[in-house]
């Protein structure tokens, strides 16, 4: 059996018949019905093509008009729901995996304002770094917010906390992980011996609430990244435990899904880093708790290692 009968028993199609002004055209047939039956025309054209190159008989050229003639003369109705594909193109393979944006825009030209506020705040230390977030009307959320959030906790702390921007509450207290999900937190820190303000320093990607708590945008993570790099700098953590799947996917600059980047040590500027789930997630899925428990057991272990290392 040729590879075009095969095909054509793949379809569902027992009995090919040729019309009699092209009995000389079997491809073109064979894509006519292929067609009928709901075959993807692209798909139908490109292994009608490949059968007969294969079989020696005729060349790619004649081929792919014989098949694109028909398809045109049995299916006039698919033209306004099919583009129309060049059989030369039929044959090419398409890639169809989604092309995400980059979660962060290509970094600022040497020469370039954004490039000497960058290396200026990484030179500030504690009072101006404070001094600046409080005033920074880099971005647009300077206009909706109530406070900066800076960050709160031991400037000196062997454990660092990322989460992704202030809610609401964080907004109107000026302090990051309040409300529900900091209690939570407070909960999930006391079970490894560690406290809000002693040995942990908590902070936020951004320092201040979008507005209805949606995702950050990336000119937001761009202006606001600096002080979050130049915090970590300053307090030299020996382990990040990242917060959430936005707070994750920032400060490692990936796409990959939580569930994969959970369960892994990473790193951020030669640190580790272990990424869970965020406190307000856990309270709408109880489920992963013991999946984030996982996780800052994973995160203890790390920060030991760390120790015994120094």
């Amino acid at each position: 059996m040729s590879r075009r009968a095969r095909f054509l028993e793949a379809l569902g199609i027992t009995a090919e018949w040729l019309p009699r002004t092209r009995a000389d055209a079997p491809q073109a047939q064979a894509v006519s019905e292929a067609v009928a039956v709901g075959a993807p025309v692209a798909e139908v054209a490109a292994a009608v093509i490949d059968d007969a190159i294969a079989d020696g008989i005729a060349e790619p050229v004649t081929v792919a008009a014989q098949a694109a003639a028909p398809v045109a003369q049995a299916a006039p109705a698919l033209e306004t729901a099919i583009p129309v594909v060049p059989a030369a193109a039929a044959a090419m393979p398409v890639s169809r995996a989604p092309v995400e944006p980059p979660l962060l825009p290509a970094g600022p030209e040497p020469d370039s304002a954004q490039a000497g506020r960058e290396a200026a705040i990484a030179a500030m230390a504690w009072p101006a770094l404070d001094a600046a977030v409080a005033g920074c009307t880099a971005c647009g959320l300077c206009q909706t917010r109530t406070n900066t959030v800076f960050g709160v906790g031991d400037r000196q702390a062997e454990w660092m906390l990322v989460g992704e921007a202030p809610g609401e509450n964080e907004d109107l207290q000026g302090e990051p992980f309040v409300g529900q999900a900091g209690k939570l937190l407070d909960n999930m820190l006391g079970a490894l011996g560690l406290a809000r303000g002693r040995n942990v320093f908590i902070a936020n990607v951004l320092k201040c609430r979008p507005p209805g708590n949606r995702n950050p945008e990336p000119a937001e993570v761009a202006q606001c990244e600096p002080f979050l790099r130049r915090q970590i700098a300053l307090v030299r953590p020996r382990v990040i435990v990242v917060l959430g799947r936005f707070a994750a996917q920032s400060l490692l600059r990936t796409t990959t899904p939580i569930g994969k980047l959970r369960g892994t040590v990473h790193t951020y500027e030669g640190i580790p880093v272990v990424v869970t789930y965020h406190p307000a997630y856990l309270l709408r899925t109880l489920t992963d708790k013991a999946r984030a428990w996982e996780d800052l057991c994973l995160a203890r272990e790390v920060h030991d290692r760390a120790g015994a290392g120094a």
